[in-house]
């Protein structure tokens, strides 16, 4: 008996779920109530991907342990002498834990995962997008809101009832309830399951074979880049209409008014750079100079946190895409390079890692030789487990003969004791079946406002819709990958020994009303979502009716790429002028240095040195200002403190409710290029801190 496996898929989901939520969320700017939540609602999700193949081998040896006394109890029962086959014991696993085990870890898990994501993280979203100024009126819109989107589902949950009760032969008691409740929760799973796994088990292979051709992903960069342009535009404009309405009641409302607190606590989350673009507009004359009321307020409260919510998503987008595309172009140029060292159109700050590891001749043979055979290599290793997940889930409800791909490898590793083979295959499977619902979900437009954005760009809302969708998906998809490797008894119809997941999580069950002929129609769906996505017949259907997709031999699709290639070439030429104006002022500067350098500060030499260069800097952002206006950037007031911020004004640009980390500031580096990137992922600021900024 050993722990230590458990205990190292502990320790690892742990640090996976971590590492993500660092990449993605700022723990530095985030709530600790917000980050522990979504980051408890993940490990969750995690812990149940990596400990169910270890529930799964250990069912195995119970099993075989059953089993093999059944066989040794009917040889003695019938008075025959078996052979010694029967007196081999079956081969313990690496991992031979107590059922109690993985009986307890999957209570608290599942207890965990209900109560976080129908509970606790629906009420924090309505309760970050509210629009009241206190606790008690944020706490009481979040209530109302999931009232609301909960009526239905007791609606249904009352017709359920009814239809049951007036059933003849059936008795309600408590355990009965919970299993209705456990075949509801799967029914909800199962049926997003058939969706979003139609789509991305064709898409995820195509995704990446259509990545080892830069050219072709440039093309539908530059497409997507022009969409993203209109999203701009739209967001901004929907950002002038708030602030237009914010400067009306900042002129009516002045301090000392009872309602002005309510003001300030709106303009704490607009950044100082759009407030200093509101104070410099001139409102119409027809401009209504009455005094609002409280739920006026609220309402303008709650449209100014949506606004800036979107538009920082699509600011993010943006800038993120815009560096792909400088990155694909670059690639590109230097594939035809005879030198074989990687150049950039724009350089990078060489830390350690590139300038002893990956190098710029490391980069040029990883960019333009190995990416591509890489991103082929996987293309088919994802095409082939695409076809073996279509092909078992058409097939799993088959038992004899069992024409499930996944069920005949794991009754082979059965018979040879090989519980290594089934750990590893099941965590591979269940990663990939995962990976392919999950990286879904954010793809559909109707869901436009939830993005994961690396470089800690997330907003909080984003986060904890990823956590909600991620406990709600996990269960049940770990429950049709049991089915698939008939270890469901639900499914195959038999009397077996079952894992410790499906005891507690329950089994691949529908709700009886539709539970009729659902082995037939569940296989039948998916199979009909994988060719309508092979064929790309949503994306055609979408861009007839309105919604621009990238199609080859659309005429819209060639005008959209060809708007976002001239939006980067005006991207490209604005970043070269500032980039030529930092240069020729540092030339100035080196031939005819500040009297600046002889400064005395209390903190010596090393502090002085870097007040030169923040004053240098700042100097330097004011020629790179006027470029800027120059240009038509709709947020010109940006240049002058957005790039090198400081502890003294973070107060005075981003509101009393933000803050910035020590760490982020003593590593700003006069690097032009660092300051520019940063730059263009700070346009309107960083998501908002918290949920409890008006508290």
């Amino acid at each position: 008996m050993s722990y230590s496996p458990l205990i190292s898929t502990i320790i690892l989901s742990f640090l996976l779920a971590s590492t993500l939520l660092y990449r993605y969320g700022n723990w530095f700017r985030h709530r600790i109530f917000v980050t522990l939540i979504v980051l408890l609602a993940w490990y969750c999700s995690f812990l149940i991907i990596f400990v169910l193949p270890l529930d799964v081998i250990s069912t195995v040896y119970r099993q075989c342990k059953e089993e093999r006394i059944n066989n040794i109890t009917e040889i003695q029962n019938s008075s025959l002498i078996f052979n010694n086959g029967f007196n081999n014991a079956c081969e313990p696993p690496w991992t031979n834990l107590p059922e109690r085990v993985f009986t307890n870890l999957w209570h608290t898990v599942y207890w965990s995962t209900q109560l976080l994501t129908w509970l606790v993280m629906p009420i924090m979203q309505s309760y970050i997008k509210a629009g009241d100024f206190s606790v008690r009126g944020k706490l009481k819109s979040a209530l109302i809101d999931n009232a609301i989107y909960y009526g239905s589902y007791l609606l249904i949950c009352g017709v359920l009832l009814v239809y049951l009760a007036l059933k003849p032969g059936i008795d309600l008691d408590w355990s009965k309830l919970k299993a209705i409740a456990s075949s509801a929760s799967n029914t909800w799973g199962l049926f997003l399951l058939v969706l979003l796994l139609g789509y991305a088990l064709v898409e995820v292979p195509r995704k990446l074979w259509n990545k080892s051709n830069h050219s072709l992903i440039l093309t539908e960069s530059y497409f997507k880049v022009a969409k993203l342009s209109s999203d701009r535009c739209e967001a901004e404009e929907t950002v002038d209409d708030v602030l237009e309405s914010l400067q009306a009641v900042s002129l009516v409302v002045r301090p000392g008014h009872p309602f002005y607190v309510y003001l300030e606590t709106i303009l704490q989350k607009v950044p100082v750079e759009l407030q200093d673009r509101m104070k410099r507009r001139q409102l119409p004359d027809d401009t209504p100079t009455d005094i609002p009321s409280e739920k006026a307020l609220i309402r303008l409260h709650k449209q100014s946190i949506k606004s800036l919510q979107v538009l920082q998503r699509t600011e993010t987008q943006w800038n993120l895409m815009v560096e792909k595309i400088f990155e694909l172009e670059d690639t590109l140029k230097n594939q035809i390079s005879r030198e074989r060292v990687f150049k950039r159109t724009f350089e990078r700050r060489h830390n350690w890692f590139r300038k002893y590891i990956y190098t710029s001749k490391i980069e040029w043979y990883w960019r333009c030789l190995l990416y591509c055979y890489t991103q082929k290599v996987l293309a088919i290793l994802a095409g082939l487990l695409s076809i073996c997940v279509v092909w078992s889930e058409v097939t799993f409800f088959n038992v004899y003969p069992p024409l499930s791909i996944f069920a005949v490898v794991v009754n082979v590793a059965k018979r040879n004791y090989d519980y290594f083979t089934i750990e590893v295959f099941s965590t591979i499977i269940i990663l990939y079946l995962c990976y392919c619902a999950f990286s879904t979900v954010l793809k559909i437009k109707v869901l436009n406002l939830y993005y994961l954005a690396p470089h800690h760009q997330t907003n909080e809302y984003s986060l904890i819709f990823s956590g909600m969708m991620l406990s709600r998906l996990t269960p049940p998809l770990c429950l049709n990958f049991l089915g698939l490797i008939h270890m469901d008894s639900h499914v195959i119809k038999s009397q077996i020994m079952e894992t410790s997941y499906t005891q507690i999580m329950g089994h691949m069950d529908v709700i009886g009303i539709i539970s009729h002929g659902f082995n037939i129609y569940f296989p039948m769906a998916i199979l009909l979502f994988c060719l309508a996505t092979y064929f790309s017949l949503g994306s055609r259907l979408l861009s007839m009716i309105g919604f621009h997709q990238f199609i080859g031999d659309d005429e819209m699709t060639t005008d959209l790429v060809e708007e976002g290639r001239e939006l980067i070439k005006r991207e490209k030429r604005k970043r070269q002028r500032l980039e030529e104006s930092f240069n020729s002022k540092r030339d100035y500067l080196e031939r005819f240095p500040t009297a600046g350098r002889f400064r005395q500060s209390r903190n010596g030499n090393e502090s002085t040195r870097q007040t030169e260069e923040v004053e240098t800097n700042r100097s330097i952002l004011k020629d790179a200002h006027a470029l800027n206006s120059y240009n038509g950037t709709r947020f010109t007031s940006e240049l002058d403190t957005r790039l090198l911020p400081n502890e003294e004004d973070i107060d005075e640009r981003f509101g009393a409710s933000t803050s910035i980390n020590k760490r982020e500031s003593n590593e700003l580096e006069p690097r032009f290029s660092d300051q520019i990137d940063a730059f263009y992922r700070n346009r309107v600021g960083k998501p908002p801190r918290g949920i409890f900024d008006d508290v």
